[in-house]
């Protein structure tokens, strides 16, 4: 009953952020939706017991986009018996961070965003918390113009600071978000407003076989538009991924008109992972491949606590 009550009051207001107009950044790459959502909820940071880092890079044609995030819980020390070594633990505070560099032939877009949350305990077994957060961003924007004096290409160049806020619940089986972006937005970015965008993501994994480690997870992004369009196709993308052990694999629908699939392996302190996205109804070599190439690293003194991977 807890979970049903949570995940109305989250529909209700993301239902209310719907009739607003907004520009989502960074755009790409395409991935980060799959591998790491801090970017979309800084309330996400700590979320993972463990201090990890990713990198995503995408290429397409003469796009080519990269975004690297890293977020972890604070921990701290705890005094322990003479005979045991000093014991770690973890506080309430988490961190994160991110840096990304979109470049096409008309246009190049570096942003950065730093943000803390704070996580509170649901249950007395800390599985289970709900955490809120913030994050202040910023990003440059470079747009070239031709001249029409001479046709060369001058550069048209902005400067966007912003913050976003987002709550987050996550679970051994149930995690949903909500959150605000670019809420100082702006009058005028390279032609284009910037507002206030709101995203709910929300996902339950279902436990096929703990002896085997086999799970499936279907989850959905929501999102509002420039406009609020009548087609849900525009405001809600799904995904599923599979887990078998340190193995994932899944898809991810960000174009409808695209076929997208993904693979993911996880190492004990390095995990790597590839994105592909190609046109359902065009020959694949009629039209650029989209594909993205992920890496994380967990990097932490602490390493995950619990020892169960399908907990997170």
């Amino acid at each position: 009953m807890r979970y049903f009550r949570l995940i109305s009051i989250i529909f209700n207001i993301l239902i209310w952020g719907l009739t607003l107009s907004g520009q989502e950044t960074p755009i790409n790459p395409i991935s980060f939706r799959v591998y790491d959502m801090f970017v979309l909820n800084p309330a996400i940071a700590g979320s993972k017991d463990y201090f990890v880092v990713d990198g995503v890079a995408s290429f397409q044609g003469s796009y080519k986009s990269q975004l690297i995030t890293g977020s972890s819980r604070i921990y701290k020390k705890s005094m322990g018996f003479f005979s045991t070594p000093v014991n770690k633990d973890y506080t309430n505070f988490g961190i994160g961070g991110s840096l990304f560099n979109d470049v096409s032939d008309t246009s190049k877009s570096i942003g950065f965003s730093f943000g803390s949350d704070y996580h509170i305990r649901i249950n007395k077994q800390s599985t289970s918390f709900l955490s809120v957060g913030f994050a202040v961003k910023g990003i440059y924007n470079r747009l070239y113009t031709a001249s029409p004096a001479d046709g060369s290409s001058k550069p048209q160049e902005t400067y966007l600071p912003n913050i976003d806020l987002g709550a987050y619940y996550y679970g051994p089986t149930l995690y949903a978000g909500i959150s605000a972006t670019n809420l100082l937005g702006s009058n005028d970015t390279l032609g284009i407003p910037v507002k206030p965008q709101y995203f709910l993501i929300a996902g339950y994994k279902f436990i096929l076989s703990r002896a085997m480690q086999i799970a499936v997870e279907p989850s959905i992004i929501a999102h509002t538009g420039d406009t609020l369009s009548k087609d849900i196709k525009d405001i809600i993308n799904p995904a599923l991924k599979i887990y078998i052990q340190n193995f994932c694999v899944g898809t991810y629908f960000h174009n409808y008109d695209n076929f997208s699939f993904f693979f993911q392996y996880n190492f004990p302190a390095l995990s790597v992972g590839t994105y592909f996205e190609y046109p359902k109804n065009t020959a694949f070599y009629k039209k650029e491949l989209t594909a993205e190439f992920t890496i994380g690293l967990n990097v932490s003194r602490l390493l995950s606590k619990n020892k169960n991977p399908l907990h997170w």
